[in-house]
């Protein structure tokens, strides 16, 4: 496996590997890799000939410095999962490799990024969208691959393809858990093992919002239990619920037109933010 952190190193790799008709697929990470970064390894492995796994803390999407400085960092261990995982090349840029000059580009994502996360993290999906542009650029892959985790980024990734005119295929992998439900975050190694406990009520708020769902009980009813089980714990705090479409992410008043819908969860446990969604139906 070849670790690049030069722009250039890399590129001239990759087109090695273009010029022998290699298919090259991309997982961009922020590291501190688990379980569900490795399933998007070996899903693009499947897919392509080659494949590229990008490791970089972006500072322009973080609106909480906090946030950033605490974000976990484990190169070593992430690089030696790489290579078991079989990754051909990584790539660790530093921040002055990525952004010689500070990004001043604006994205317009429309209303795809004024609910939810983009709503209480402003600037956040702009920032997204510098990094993502740019590592698409650099590493001009066939396909990359993505969580569904984080499903509203995945949307605004895919519309962000649209808007540079990316060839690029984005391909969304379903979310990994960890036992009991919770799902894979990096943010998940600053929780001890009694607040993973804790962290379930975000799975368990999400399985009670489907099982309502199912029953077709209302969305703003289904709203309101789900606040209520966050009232009733002293240790989690709800930032937002919301059921939305999946497709344009907007709010679901009713199911009478609605296709298929999310329902999608962020809250804090002490300083760590959690985040987590579930498709209700069909």
């Amino acid at each position: 496996m070849h670790v690049f952190d030069k722009i250039s190193g890399l590129q001239d790799f990759l087109t090695l590997q273009r010029n022998a008709n290699a298919s090259i697929g991309f997982v961009p990470t922020m590291g501190a890799l688990h379980a569900g970064h490795i399933s998007l390894v070996e899903a693009a492995l499947a897919d392509n000939d080659i494949v590229v796994c990008s490791i970089f803390v972006n500072p322009t999407q973080f609106n909480n410095q906090g946030d950033l400085d605490n974000y976990p960092r484990t190169l070593g261990e992430d690089i030696r999962k790489l290579k078991s995982a079989g990754c051909h090349a990584v790539f660790v840029p530093a921040v002055e490799e990525m952004y010689p000059e500070p990004d001043t580009r604006k994205f317009d994502f429309g209303n795809l990024e004024n609910v939810m996360e983009g709503e209480f993290r402003p600037g956040h999906f702009n920032g997204v969208g510098q990094v993502v542009s740019k590592l698409f650029d650099i590493v001009k892959p066939h396909k990359a691959y993505f969580g569904q985790k984080d499903f509203q980024q995945l949307a605004v990734i895919r519309k962000l393809a649209k808007l540079i005119n990316s060839p690029v295929e984005v391909v969304g992998c379903p979310t990994m858990r960890e036992e009991g439900g919770l799902a894979m975050s990096s943010r998940n190694l600053r929780l001890s093992p009694q607040e993973r406990q804790d962290a379930l009520l975000l799975f368990n708020a999400l399985k009670k919002a489907r099982q309502m769902a199912d029953k077709r009980q209302s969305p703003d009813a289904i709203r309101q239990e789900v606040q209520s089980i966050f009232d009733a714990s002293d240790k989690v705090r709800l930032e937002y619920f919301e059921i939305a479409d999946s497709e344009t992410l907007q709010p679901i008043a009713d199911w009478k037109n609605a296709k298929e819908s999310t329902a999608c969860i962020a809250a804090w446990l002490n300083d760590v933010r959690l985040i987590d969604n579930m498709t209700l139906f069909p």
